[in-house]
């Protein structure tokens, strides 16, 4: 871990002397951490020696976090004004994007139809620690920034028990996890109730008289209330990644003070949370496994970022009020990510047939997603730059 840490601390000080110029160019914060885990684990120096197992809680544990900050984005007042492009993303386009990525990796790959389908579900839902780098820039429209949050934040937790239960049907086993459509449907719904019940506790705690909580002690409320949910989640098997969604909606319905304060921290946990788990992923990665995809398979990770995502969005987003180019945005920016590492390795550990194959060919299309998407995030970003409202007394916009 000593290699691991030096890593991250060289990383971390190139991303901020790089700060600048990653600010207005294609490099990215990202790209860097992803950079230093290839270079320090096996594909160049070999420094680093992490097993699946290690990156797949690092993987786990950045997601949660994530999701939970970006919950706090969305409180149930937007939700309600703001549900309908969401609703068309999650019911129609990722659904169509699970059968577009299937197809491809049935008719490209030559894989069974049920292994395939495994990919798919993979695949389908995109990252919201990727897609902070739109979600968390005031300059892109609100619509297209509440569309992405919402529909990063759920689709990990929905793809989660179609995941699984292709595993059992498969004839694999996950340790600690049910292959049982039935289960895995409960483990939802309780996912949802105690994203509800933590926050609502918490913040009938701050509430009593008899209690006393300054100001600067209840930004960390927030903290707090998560890291019991992630305990509570695991040890009842409730979906973590719908609790913790869920929970930051919560918090920043019923205590939208402690919320706003605890913003900052919350996206810097977040931000050393994914570079960690970035430098742990790139750490993972060797030549063998990039090899052993062949032409095809890096041709079916372009696929799936060309065609997989954008088409099944554009027709799920068709008639809807977004502007073209917010449309074509939502499209394109559906980065594959830590969702897709975690859920790839849990396949890995499964004892599936071709698991090793499934996990190359998802670890190729998340370092080609990984690489496009850090890259194109700024240009999207300025195309869609949207200036401030002005200052209703004055005319004046914030920027000057």
């Amino acid at each position: 871990m000593t290699a691991f840490a030096t890593t991250f601390g060289i990383a971390l000080l190139a991303a901020v002397l790089l700060s600048r110029l990653s600010a207005r160019s294609p490099l990215s914060t990202s790209g860097i951490f992803l950079l230093a885990g290839l270079v320090a684990g096996p594909l160049v120096l070999d420094a680093d020696h992490l097993s699946a197992e290690v990156v797949r809680e690092i993987a786990s544990v950045t997601l949660f976090a994530v999701l939970f900050s970006d919950g706090q984005r969305a409180p149930f007042s937007d939700l309600r004004r703001q549900w309908h492009d969401p609703a068309r993303a999650l019911l129609i386009g990722m659904p169509l994007t699970f059968a577009v990525v299937s197809l491809l990796a049935h008719l490209l790959i030559g894989l069974d139809w049920t292994t395939a389908m495994l990919i798919g579900a993979i695949l389908a839902p995109t990252d919201p620690v990727f897609a902070a780098a739109l979600v968390g820039r005031d300059d892109v429209p609100a619509r297209l920034r509440s569309l992405l949050n919402i529909e990063s934040g759920l689709n990990d937790g929905i793809a989660l028990p179609v995941v699984l239960v292709l595993v059992g049907t498969l004839g694999g086993e996950i340790s600690g996890e049910s292959t049982s459509l039935g289960p895995l449907v409960l483990e939802i719904a309780v996912g949802v109730v105690v994203g509800v019940a933590v926050p609502v506790a918490a913040a009938g705690l701050v509430r009593l008289p008899v209690l006393g909580v300054t100001d600067r002690a209840a930004t960390v409320g927030p903290l707090a209330v998560a890291v019991l949910l992630y305990v509570l989640a695991e040890t009842i098997h409730a979906n973590p990644f719908i609790a913790a969604f869920v929970a930051g909606i919560t918090t920043a319905t019923v205590s939208p003070r402690a919320s706003e304060a605890f913003a900052p921290v919350g996206e810097l946990v977040s931000e050393l949370s994914k570079n960690g788990a970035l430098l742990a992923f790139g750490a993972l990665i060797t030549a063998e496994l990039l090899g052993s995809v062949g032409v095809v398979g890096w041709v079916f990770a372009a696929l799936v970022l060309l065609v997989g995502r954008p088409l099944p969005v554009m027709v799920a987003l068709a008639g809807s009020r977004l502007p073209r180019r917010e449309r074509l945005s939502a499209a394109w920016f559906g980065p594959k990510g830590f969702a897709s590492v975690a859920y790839g390795l849990l396949v890995l550990s499964s004892g599936i047939e071709g698991a090793d194959q499934v996990l190359a060919l998802v670890a190729v299309t998340v370092v080609l997603s990984i690489a496009a998407h850090s890259a194109t995030d700024t240009p999207v970003a300025m195309m869609l730059h949207e200036q401030p409202d002005p200052d209703p007394y004055t005319g004046a916009r914030p920027d000057g």
